[in-house]
């Protein structure tokens, strides 16, 4: 496990000295296990560049609504299909199913999406993927495990199908809530190959690929003009320190959120 631990964490090290190292160094191949000559200067730049956080801000938009969006019609989707009572319930849960193994395909999405008229809009990047087929099934078996008495007491008091909804099963389905809205928000922010196809507009572009713009260029460049000679030579630096500046907060973030999705894969699966 130690050794498993050592191979996954040292991409993740070597990125972060050859990024705070001396660009001198590291254009003589010298850096191998301790940085040598602290310079954080390509920080500096990545900072300045400013389209790092144009990324930041477009990539929380778009989890931010797309997850809100996502729950919204997963869940009221997965409740009316936790009906036994529901017409043609067990038709509709064979065709979501199929889904999960019979795909429409790249080109015949993308004709959709344009069709639509999302293209190289925000809307692309939140509603062609709004419902997981999984997380409805997830959903569906914990509405499913629901005590009925609970509903039939809100019929009582003159509830629809919609006020039982809200008032008695959301309030009640807090866990699950959370646990998928958690999947949806991994889901979107770590969206590559959707921005990729959909997205003209570079100001639209998420983190990911804002990320890989960078790499590809190989400099960054800022509002003042160009990144002078002697930084455009450490290319491996700059790339570095764009790749820890973007997932940096993730990974610090991700450890306190994994329990989540422990707890998300156990949702329904037993019932005592």
């Amino acid at each position: 496990m130690v050794l498993v631990v050592a191979v996954t964490l040292y991409p993740f090290y070597y990125m972060l000295i050859v990024s705070v190292s001396d660009q001198a160094h590291v254009l003589k191949g010298e850096i191998s296990v301790w940085p040598k000559g602290i310079n954080l200067e390509m920080y500096d730049y990545v900072v300045k560049d400013g389209r790092i956080f144009n990324g930041y801000k477009n990539t929380l938009i778009y989890v931010t609504l797309g997850t809100c969006i996502s729950l919204v019609i997963t869940s009221m989707g997965a409740y009316a299909l936790s009906k036994k009572t529901m017409v043609f319930a067990k038709t509709f849960m064979f065709l979501i199913i199929v889904t999960m193994f019979i795909q429409g395909g790249m080109i015949p999405t993308f004709l959709v999406v344009k069709q639509l008229g999302l293209v190289n809009t925000m809307w692309a990047m939140v509603l062609p993927g709004a419902i997981a087929t999984w997380n409805l099934i997830i959903m569906r078996t914990f509405f499913s495990n629901i005590p009925k008495e609970l509903e039939e007491s809100g019929k009582l008091d003159g509830l629809s199908d919609v006020g039982i909804f809200v008032k008695i099963v959301v309030p009640l389905s807090k866990a699950v809530f959370a646990t998928i809205g958690l999947f949806y928000a991994v889901q979107i922010w770590n969206n590559y190959m959707g921005p990729l196809i959909y997205l003209r507009n570079a100001d639209l572009f998420p983190l990911q690929v804002m990320l890989r713009e960078i790499v590809l260029a190989g400099q960054l460049t800022g509002s003042e003009g160009a990144v002078t000679d002697n930084y455009i030579m450490a290319e491996d630096s700059l790339k570095y320190a764009t790749v820890m500046m973007s997932t940096l907060p993730i990974l610090i973030i991700y450890p306190f959120l994994q329990k989540h999705f422990v707890k998300g894969a156990m949702i329904g699966s037993v019932k005592g």
